[in-house]
Order: C-alpha cells, then sequence, then structure tokens
C-alpha cells in the first residue's frame, strides 16, 4: 500500500459520513455559485457592441414623467448626435395575462436600425415594418413561447396608456442581447392617444465614444431651466439606475454567501474532527513507527482537501453545466436573460473549496500533535 492509497482508504473508511460530507460542500458550493452569478447579472446588466454609443435621455424628475416631442429636433442639432429616436415604454397585457411577460416599446422604425444595430431581420421582413403604422417587430423568444409568427395579428391591452393597440407582426428578430420584446411605430401610439406629443425618454446614437461625453453635457445644457429638464447618461449609468431600486442587493446577496461559507466550515471542520478522532490509536502507531507530526498532518490535510475539492466539482461544476444547458430565461420566468457561471466566479468556488480544506483540517491536526503515543493507544475505537 502507497502513500496515495493509504489516505484514499482513510477518507473512504465511512462512506456514508464522506458522501454526506462531499454532497453538503458541493450543495453549499452550488448555491453559493447561483448566488453570485445571480448578483453579477443584477449588478452588470448584459450589453450589446453598440451600448458603449448608446445614450439615454430622461425627464429629470423621474422615469414616469414623460418629455415633449418637440425636444426631438433640438437633440438632433446637437453635435456629436448620429442619430436620435422616441422610446417609450407602453407597458400592455397580452392575451388578458395577469401580469406583463415582454416589454413592448414605441419607436421610430426608420432609425430604430441605426440604434440598434446588433438586431437582425430579413430585409423584406423590415420594409413590411417600414411600410405599415399598424405593424410590429417582435422578438424571436417570445414568438417561440406564443408561436407568433410574421401576419400574425396582436392585442395589446394598455394598462399605462389609455389605448389598446391592435398590432400586425411584419417581423421577428434575433441576435440582440434580450429578443424578447416588442417594438411599434411611434406614430401609431401618438394617433392612437390623440396626439398627446408626449415621449417616455429619447434614445439617442452618439457619433463616436470620444464624443459621448461632451454630447450628454450638451443635451443636460440645452433643457436647462425649462418645463421639461432631462437628465442624459450612458445606457449602462440608465440600467444601473434600475438596479439601485433594488436597494444594496449585492450587500445581502454577499452576506447570505457569507453565512452559507461559514455554515459549510463548522460542518466539515466538525466531520474532519469526528474523523480523525476515530483513528488517534492508528496515528498513534504511525507515530511509534517513526511518522513525523507534518507527515501526519499532511495525510489529515490531503484527505480534507479531497473530500472539499469533490464536492468543489459536483457543486460549482455542476452549476457551470446546467446554466449552460437550460434556457434561463424559462427557468426564472424571464428575470434573467443570461445565467453565466465566470471563470472568476468558479475561482472563487475554488478557492473557497481549497481555505475549506485547510481550516477543517487545524482542528483535528491540533489534536493529533497534542496527542502523545500512550495516550493514542489506549483511545477506543
Amino acid at each position: 500500500m502507497n502513500i496515495g492509497s493509504f489516505i484514499l482508504k482513510n477518507s473512504l473508511r465511512n462512506k456514508r459520513r464522506a458522501l454526506l460530507s462531499i454532497l453538503s460542500v458541493a450543495a453549499s458550493l452550488f448555491l453559493l455559485v447561483t448566488l453570485l452569478v445571480a448578483v453579477r447579472e443584477i449588478t452588470l446588466p448584459p450589453e450589446d457592441i453598440g451600448a458603449a454609443s448608446r445614450i439615454v435621455v430622461r425627464n429629470k424628475i423621474s422615469l414616469a414623467n414623460t418629455l415633449p416631442a418637440r425636444q426631438f429636433s433640438t437633440i438632433q442639432k446637437i453635435p456629436g448626435v448620429q442619430t436620435v429616436t422616441p422610446f417609450t415604454w407602453f407597458g400592455g397585457k397580452y392575451k388578458n395575462e395577469e401580469g406583463m411577460t415582454f416589454a413592448q416599446f414605441a419607436i421610430d422604425p426608420s432609425t430604430a436600425e441605426s440604434i440598434f444595430g446588433e438586431a437582425r431581420i430579413p430585409p423584406e421582413q423590415q420594409r413590411a415594418w417600414l411600410a405599415d403604422r399598424t405593424s410590429c417587430i417582435i422578438g424571436h423568444e417570445t414568438a417561440s413561447k406564443y408561436s407568433i409568427k410574421p401576419g400574425d395579428k396582436i392585442t395589446l391591452v394598455g394598462t399605462i396608456w389609455p389605448v389598446d393597440l391592435e398590432l400586425k407582426v411584419a417581423g421577428i428578430y434575433k441576435g440582440s442581447v434580450d429578443d424578447r420584446n416588442l417594438f411599434f411605430h411611434h406614430k401609431y401610439l401618438d394617433e392612437a392617444t390623440g396626439d398627446l406629443g408626449q415621449v417616455g425618454t429619447w434614445w439617442v446614437k452618439a457619433a463616436s465614444i470620444e464624443e459621448m461625453p461632451a454630447v450628454i453635457d450638451a443635451i443636460n445644457k440645452a433643457f436647462e431651466n425649462t418645463s421639461a429638464e432631462v437628465r442624459a447618461e450612458t445606457e449602462r449609468a440608465f440600467q444601473m439606475g434600475f438596479v439601485s431600486m433594488w436597494g444594496n442587493i449585492k450587500l445581502l446577496v454577499n452576506s447570505i454567501c457569507s453565512v452559507v461559507v461559514f455554515t459549510l466550515l463548522l460542518v466539515s471542520a466538525s466531520t474532519m474532527s469526528m474523523a480523525v478522532r476515530e483513528r488517534f490509536r492508528e496515528l498513534a502507531v504511525l507515530k511509534a513507527i517513526g511518522f513525523k507530526r507534518r507527515e501526519l498532518f499532511t495525510f489529515i490535510l490531503a484527505e480534507s482537501f479531497g473530500l472539499a475539492f469533490i464536492g468543489a466539482i459536483l457543486g460549482a461544476g455542476g452549476a457551470r453545466l446546467l446554466f449552460s444547458q437550460v434556457s434561463i430565461g424559462k427557468l426564472t420566468g424571464g428575470l434573467f436573460v443570461v445565467f453565466e457561471v465566470t471563470p472568476r466566479i468558479l475561482g472563487t468556488a475554488a478557492l473557497i473549496a481549497a481555505t475549506l480544506g485547510i481550516v477543517a483540517a487545524i482542528a483535528p491536526s491540533i489534536s493529533m500533535a497534542r496527542m502523545s503515543v500512550v495516550q493514542g493507544l489506549k483511545t477506543l475505537d
């Protein structure tokens, strides 16, 4: 028997306890990885390649306050502005569902492709959308969910705006970060609401990333001291504004993760102490035949490390495999678009497993070091 097989045999001596220890580590690290990915996706929403040059202009008071449509010409004339489109959230219900299952936005189709060029739609469907003011395009995820195809008609029941909209599906887009939304003509919304001359937000495409700070500053100054002051900000800052409404979600999740790790540490240390205490007589024999304390500590550490890393592989590895195979949108009811277990998160799980392996081995190693050969031989199995 070599040292490796000796350590393995000791680790699996009580198979049920070893299995439960591995599963406790696996379950805890699976939960930990899931929480870390969730907080990452919440605090760092996914972006497409065009987000870096997009600017969102909203009412300075609140996002719920609308902006006058006459601001369009002023924004369009600002140096560095390449394209601008109205972007108004409709918030309608589909098929009398209790909640809104996908977002709907009124925009200007003629400028949408310039601003949101990442979405892909067949040319003939794009032309059909431009030609029909009562038409719309819809993301392929939502289209698949409801079995919607080009040519179908859908009805959106207004909840925010006091109108219902009858829309004809002109096309289905895909390739964006979030392929669940519906887009329709802003002119159709204006007509349906009696030409109120109001928009929710303006979305602006800057000519270059370098010009964005100057464009943002110019837009804010253009409407200072007016009845509808605005707040222009990057798309990233706009997204983070929504995240801030959740409160300090990052602190909450990190606190839960800390409790999970601390509890797992106590369980692992208790398990290893119990396993070593049962083998005091064997360790005393090893001491008697010449094994040094550091060698015995290495045996205990290797056993603790082995159990922790098997659990880490099952927990963290299982989380990555699961979230890469399932549709996270369906699993979370549309809360998350993507759910990526990054190498950094896997590294964090591996570091925690290594820490568990070391800390769990400390207490039994100290007991073993204090034990004399005579005391160990007197210990009952």
